[in-house]
């Protein structure tokens, strides 16, 4: 049996992303071990400089989880919204050569989507629609928050 294209394409991003999590944990590894060596030196200075490079890897271990955790639960909505048959269609809209949806249709379909969320905004699946059309039109700081919203609201549903 072979694997499809789809499937094939999601194992390859498994893979970077897995890469990434594991160079990034060495990284921390690393930074971790510098910073005990400089807090257990004695001196003032190194001392400092040490609870500061101990940050470093909290900071950034923090960063992965969440970004990770934020991720997962898009993909869990994802798989939902595509399910139910309720994902935004995209395939007939006009695209850039850099495959981008054109500017104008992106438009159209954010107008048509929101239309729909303030019919219905404490539903999750419009909230989810929302923040794709929010991504497709460009805005990306609003996708993340309406998708936040997203994710929150189909918590309280389950």
């Amino acid at each position: 049996m072979t694997e499809s294209a789809p499937a094939r394409e999601v194992l390859k991003r498994v893979a970077f992303i897995a890469a990434l999590v594991l160079a990034l944990g060495f990284y921390f590894l690393l930074l971790g071990r510098i910073a005990i060596e400089l807090l257990t030196s004695g001196e003032v200075a190194a001392v400092a400089i040490g609870v500061g490079v101990l940050i470093l890897p909290l900071l950034g271990l923090w960063i992965v989880v969440a970004t990770l955790r934020a991720a997962l639960a898009h993909q869990h909505l994802a798989r939902r919204m595509h399910a139910e048959g309720r994902e935004l269609d995209t395939a007939d809209l006009p695209r850039r050569p850099s495959g981008r949806v054109e500017r104008d249709a992106a438009d159209a379909l954010f107008a048509q989507v929101k239309t729909e969320w303030e019919a219905d905004p404490d539903n999750w699946r419009s909230s989810y629609r929302l923040a794709r059309a929010y991504d497709l039109a460009g805005d990306r700081s609003r996708a993340r928050e309406v998708m936040r919203r997203a994710v929150a609201l189909e918590r309280l549903d389950r």
